[in-house]
This record gives structure tokens, sequence and C-alpha cells, in this order.
């Protein structure tokens, strides 16, 4: 039987306008989307680097034009001591079901970078009509 009053939606209240926003202003430091970062790529950007978490394999199949590969599992103080600390590395995966670049995200901010995760991943770079390389066809 249905209640015609109850609200899945509502059933958990939502937070207060200023918490809200505080919440989505931060959710914005650590996240970036797919159209976001095709469009600085096209513009030449370079305040930051896009870095492919996922194994190398799949790197080399294809990935985001530009991108660098680093494996998150081998991600640490060796394996980073060549990036820029001054630059916001950018981490992605294959798509939003993947939490790669999320585990990526935590390592390299772990080790000092300021980071962004690209939310969507490479298939959503992809779908936003993002320049891509690698052995399989766009």
């Amino acid at each position: 039987m249905s209640n015609a009053n109850f609200s899945f939606v509502l059933e958990t209240p939502a937070r207060s306008a200023a918490e809200a926003q505080e919440h989505f202003a931060a959710k914005l430091t650590v996240e970036t989307d797919a159209w976001d970062v095709k469009t600085d790529l096209e513009r030449g950007r370079t305040n930051f680097i896009v870095i492919d978490v996922r194994s190398r394999e799949a790197y080399d199949e294809r990935h985001i034009a530009g991108a660098i590969s680093l494996p998150y599992r081998s991600m640490n103080a060796e394996t980073t001591a060549q990036l820029p600390k001054d630059k916001v590395m950018v981490t992605y995966c294959w798509h939003p079901g993947c939490n790669s670049s999320t585990k990526g995200a935590l390592r390299l901010a772990a080790l000092g970078f300021r980071v962004k995760e690209l939310i969507g991943g490479l298939e959503y770079f992809i779908k936003e009509g993002g320049r891509v390389e690698g052995t399989l066809e766009s």
C-alpha cells in the first residue's frame, strides 16, 4: 500500500541554503568536468596536468591527448617526483563507474599535490569531443 504523502526525494531533509552553498562550493574545488578540461586543453592552458590513472595497457589503447600515464597503484614519492607542485593535477579513469581517479587523487593529495578529479572520466571526455590518442580508433 502506498502513502501518497510520502516523498522519496524528501525522506532525507534538504540542507539549508547556506549549508548547500558551502557543500557545492567545496565540491567544485576537487572536481572538474570533461567540457572544462577539453576546452582548456584546446585553449592551450598549461597550469594543470592531466593524469590517466588506469593501467599502462589501457592508457596505450586510448587516452586524453597529452595526458601522462601514472597508474594510481604505482603512485608514491619516487614516481611523482618529476611532477611540479605548482600545477593542479587532474586525474581520470574510464567512466563514472570507475573510482580509480578518486584513488589516484587521494594518493596525490597525500603526497602534497593540489588535485581535481575529472568527473565522467575518459568516456565523457570523448562524448564532449575531446581529442584522444592511442592504438584504438577514436
